[in-house]
């Protein structure tokens, strides 16, 4: 009769000696990473903000690394051109994609053909976020954003909000808003936020719901008004200005945000140290006074938090989309 004890303990040994072979290949390939050039892609033009915090990103990650860190602009389709590019990437921590909410969580509700899912992508760290604000015009007799929804229900289809384009996150934004208030504001897409902004300050359209740099020279000379901000905690530069729970809308939470992400399977070490790297530079005052100068604010966190961040921002932005019919255009 055979000897099964003996046969199982050659059997556990052996597994013993390949795990702990993995184990030390695992390790050695974490210390050694990176070992040649990372690419960033930024699925945008050159000279954006989205394109500033990429080379800002690249030039921190590549002091930390001791290894090249690189820039590509792969614009196009709003962002789609760059992240179907990285998804399809090798998975092996070399290829990463400066990720958006409009790529990533609202992008497969507004194509019917997107060449790629959120689940691509394996999540790195959240870098950035400004929240929206919401801004109407001196003209609208409303000073608190209870006011404005109130005046808003009062004439239903007579007032307006712009943004900067059908399918735009202004417009997704703008459209949540609507849902949570109960409200009907007619949407008027511009070809930019620039064109909105104008027709803003002088009243051709009543509302936006917009960051703050798009209006940080417009806020201080009262040429508009700021109701609320739609974020969990106050703006650091409109600390007198409530929330949109604390001014009689709760729920109403929005913003632009920037993150890393990797194509999917991408290893777990390689990711850690991204993040890790990723953290250190958060708190470089480099990236916090680009960061300021965007009127972003840094963020941060694990890999992980991301992760049930991005779940979160697919959830919500799905529902209004879909029940708005938005399609981008």
């Amino acid at each position: 009769m055979p000897d099964v004890n003996r046969g199982c303990r050659q059997v556990a040994a052996v597994l013993a000696v390949s795990f702990a072979a993995a184990f030390a290949c695992s390790s050695a390939w974490s210390q050694n990473y990176p070992t040649k050039p990372i690419k960033l892609v930024v699925p945008y033009v050159p000279g954006g903000p989205t394109d500033i915090m990429g080379r800002v990103i690249s030039k921190k990650l590549t002091e930390g690394f001791g290894e090249q860190m690189v820039v590509e602009n792969r614009a196009g389709a709003g962002g789609i051109v760059g992240a179907d590019a990285v998804a399809k990437s090798a998975a092996d921590g070399y290829t990463l994609l400066l990720a958006s909410g409009s790529t990533i969580a609202m992008a497969p509700f507004l194509y019917t053909h997107l060449p790629y899912k959120p689940s691509d992508f394996d999540p790195v760290g959240l870098f950035s976020e400004a929240p929206f604000m919401v801004v109407v015009n001196p003209s609208v007799p409303a000073n608190t954003l209870k006011e404005f929804i109130a005046l808003a229900k009062a004439k239903p289809g007579q007032m307006s909000y712009g943004s900067a384009g059908v399918g735009n996150i202004l417009h997704i934004s703008g459209e949540w808003f609507k849902s949570l208030a109960g409200v009907d504001l007619v949407h008027v897409p511009y070809k930019g936020g620039a064109p909105a902004r104008l027709d803003l300050v002088t009243g051709r359209i009543q509302a936006m719901f917009e960051m703050y740099a798009t209006f940080q020279a417009d806020i201080p000379t009262g040429k508009v008004k700021v109701l609320a901000v739609a974020s969990a905690k106050h703006h650091p530069l409109l600390p007198n200005v409530p929330t949109a729970a604390e001014a009689g809308l709760p729920g109403y939470e929005s913003s632009a945000w920037f993150g890393l992400v990797a194509p999917k399977g991408t290893p777990h070490e390689a990711v850690m140290r991204l993040n890790g790297e990723m953290q250190k530079a958060l708190a470089t005052k480099e990236v916090k006074d680009m960061l300021a100068s965007l009127a972003f604010l840094p963020r941060g966190g694990s890999p992980q938090s991301f992760a049930a961040f991005i779940q979160g921002e697919i959830s919500k932005w799905g529902k209004v989309i879909k029940s708005a019919g938005i399609k981008a255009e």
